[in-house]
């Protein structure tokens, strides 16, 4: 198939007639099953790094909120290039609804995208930060219970076979004892996790993660970790979970200025490092740290190094796009969708460049066909300075060469 076919069953993946989109996901995952790509779960991986029969990396986990064909084919130009194949797509709950991008479309565009370069064998796509909403859960918990549960199912139909839930919005730091206070946590993560092994239709395992720690909050300790894990385990036995999200100093999109530059973020290594070590003792591959991709470039080697299992990249890359000089010509679109839309979102005190950063990312969705519409050249141009962005990041964390590690412990 040509190649300008590929973005041309993207495009109707994402921008079609109900009927094209319909008819253009069911070519893309017939051409990739034809050329050996598949959506796989990360969790035999996982496995072996619990282990140790696997590891010394950290695999980069990549939201992509927009120009999600041109961005997933960088960074699959730069992983093959590195021979690497531990890296995972993700999207999360929220960014589904702003970015307006289904489940479905979401991982048949990456899967175009892996077409197009050439990709073979396993795909990782996640769902990431499958969060229950704390306010709507004190009011409706069995309205946002089956929010959630609706979103699992779409997201494991599509591929999706890596869920991420997190239930730490409700940890209730009023309780007296670090037990009682994540006791909500668990008991929510263990109705989503047999929610998810109550799926038969995959035949696979799923890597399911869950998180002790909501980001931007306080730091986590071993004690959330152990009593978090305790109760699970107490409820669904030992291996439910192949991973712990953990708080370690870092906010989502960054510590946000008044004249919108962001705050030097100060990540506490060792506490990742311990947490870690001690999610490995207890059969899981180790610790994820979130909101990372704005940290400078020389801040990632640590990851690694600090036994880090997972990182979650997402705001940086965002950025990356919409600060590009080849895409000057949205800034004010942008800023009129924000002006006109959104005001209603503006924090009290907040600059006018504070409240431009923090709520941009939501134009993406009223502005999709706009992205997709971009000069191909114009594509092209971005994709390039993002595959240099991704190469340095994926070196750091060390992935080069796992592609080897990836086609010994996943099968189709």
């Amino acid at each position: 198939m040509a190649s300008q076919d590929f973005f041309n069953l993207a495009y109707r993946s994402a921008l079609g007639s109900d009927k094209e989109k319909s008819a253009s996901r069911e070519t893309i995952r017939k051409l990739c099953a034809e050329q050996g790509i598949f959506p796989a779960s990360i969790l035999p991986l996982y496995m072996a790094m619990s282990k140790g029969e696997a590891g010394g990396f950290t695999v980069p986990a990549i939201n992509i909120r927009t120009l999600t064909y041109d961005i997933a084919r960088a960074a699959l130009r730069a992983a093959k290039s590195r021979d690497a194949g531990a890296l995972i797509f993700e999207i999360a709950r929220t960014e589904i609804g702003y970015t307006e991008q289904s489940p479905d479309e979401y991982s048949t565009v990456i899967m175009a995208a892996a077409l197009k370069e050439g990709w073979r064998g396993p795909l990782f796509i996640q769902g990431d930060h499958f969060q229950a909403s704390s306010k709507v859960w004190r009011t409706d918990p069995k309205k946002e219970t089956g929010a959630l549960e609706d979103i699992i199912r779409k997201a494991i139909a599509a591929g999706f076979l890596n869920i991420d839930i997190d239930a730490s919005t409700l940890v209730d730091l009023s309780q007296p004892t670090v037990e009682k206070q994540q006791n909500p946590n668990v008991q929510a993560t263990v109705h989503f996790v047999r929610f998810i092994q109550g799926i038969k239709s995959t035949g696979v395992g799923i890597s399911i993660g869950g998180e002790i720690g909501e980001v931007g909050g306080k730091n986590s300790t071993e004690e959330e970790l152990d009593a978090f894990l305790n109760g699970v385990e107490r409820e669904i036995g030992t291996g439910a979970l192949s991973k712990i999200s953990v708080q370690t100093g870092t906010a989502h999109g960054g510590v946000v200025l008044p004249d919108g530059s962001l705050a030097k973020v100060s990540i506490d290594f060792d506490t990742l490092k311990r947490m870690s070590r001690k999610a490995r003792q207890r059969g899981l591959a180790g610790a994820v740290q979130h909101g990372a991709s704005t940290l400078p470039e020389d801040a990632f080697h640590h990851f690694p190094e600090a036994e880090c299992a997972e990182i979650h990249l997402a705001t940086g890359f965002q950025n990356f796009i919409l600060d590009h000089p080849a895409l000057s010509g949205l800034s004010e679109k942008i800023r009129e969708t924000v002006q006109e839309r959104f005001s209603k979102d503006r924090g009290k005190g907040e600059t006018d460049a504070q409240f431009l950063y923090k709520t941009r990312k939501k134009a993406l969705g009223p502005l999709k066909k706009t992205l997709w519409d971009l000069p191909s050249d114009t594509r092209e141009e971005v994709g390039k300075g993002l595959e240099g962005r991704f190469g340095l990041i994926f070196d750091k964390l060390r992935i080069k060469g796992t592609r080897k590690e990836t086609d010994k412990w996943v099968k189709g």
